[in-house]
């Protein structure tokens, strides 16, 4: 049993046990039996949605509120200004993405997930990725720390240089001048894009990559992987050199790497939080 306890806000009681008993059947049952079988619409961002994002919502909605009522929901299928209405009411809040990576879920492309965190006081308190294809239960909280399954999760020094490392970079999301440099004078071994936010900072904490940069994510997409990605020990900031996670809805940026020496390899490379660098 986990308790969390911060001024001003009532203590309120979990288990991990409890959260896994409410996302892992949930994706298993509204997620998988959907999968490359599903119609997709565009929203007015141009972002992609399914039955299957909506379904998956309203069922951890209904269960996370029947089993801690006294806490808020915030899930990405709503409109802004109820999300933004949300994160200011001082109460505990669950925020979700439903699926994360509806496109490749569309697609018939098994690189998705579930991401739920808790946000106690302007912090992440809590974190749960969940990938129903390949059944990895990515975790964390201030008690247990990181966990992969339910085993401990911690980043390895990977004694790599930057030439040398595997980069996770999302390049439509950044600024022209940056991803005109990245491609011009190429720092890494190899590159890759997946599409799903919260599981790219899941592979990342394994140790499936080495270096990720994203331009643009949502509270919903990092707020549990960047989560679980610092509790397993890893180095992350934005490209301003700011903390990745802000109780806004603003969207951030995310520049990280598996172990220190990497991170101040990879900051240099891209002058993060040097103002005017022309890298973006």
């Amino acid at each position: 049993m986990s308790v969390f306890s911060r001024a001003g806000v009532a203590t309120m009681s979990y288990s991990m046990k409890d959260l896994q008993d409410i996302v892992l059947p949930a994706a298993r049952e509204e997620l998988l039996p959907r999968f490359a079988r599903v119609a997709r619409q565009h929203k007015v961002d141009g972002s992609v949605l399914t039955e299957a994002d909506l379904a998956m919502q309203e069922r951890v909605a209904r269960q996370l509120q029947q089993r801690f009522p006294d806490t808020v929901f915030l899930g990405e299928e709503m409109e802004a200004a109820e999300q933004k209405q949300l994160l200011q009411t001082g109460k505990p809040v669950w925020c979700l993405d439903p699926l994360d990576g509806t496109s490749n879920f569309a697609a018939g492309i098994p690189y998705f997930c579930v991401s739920l965190a808790l946000l106690l006081q302007g912090e992440v308190v809590l974190g749960l990725v969940y990938d129903p294809v390949r059944d990895e239960c990515f975790a964390a909280d201030p008690v247990q720390g990181a966990t992969l399954n339910g085993q401990p999760l911690s980043t390895v020094e990977s004694g790599l240089f930057l030439k040398q490392a595997t980069a996770l970079v999302d390049f439509k999301r950044l600024q022209p001048s940056l991803a005109v440099w990245l491609v011009s004078d190429i720092p890494y071994a190899s590159q890759r894009s997946f599409g799903s936010v919260a599981l790219d900072w899941c592979w990342l904490a394994v140790g499936r990559s080495h270096v990720y940069l994203h331009g643009r994510s949502n509270i919903w997409d990092y707020a549990a992987g960047n989560y679980i990605f610092l509790s397993a020990g890893g180095f992350a900031s934005t490209l301003e050199g700011e903390p990745v996670f802000t109780h806004e809805l603003m969207s951030r940026s995310s520049v990280a790497a598996v172990d220190e020496s990497l991170f101040t390899a990879w900051c240099e490379y891209l002058g993060v939080g040097v103002a005017n660098s022309g890298r973006g």
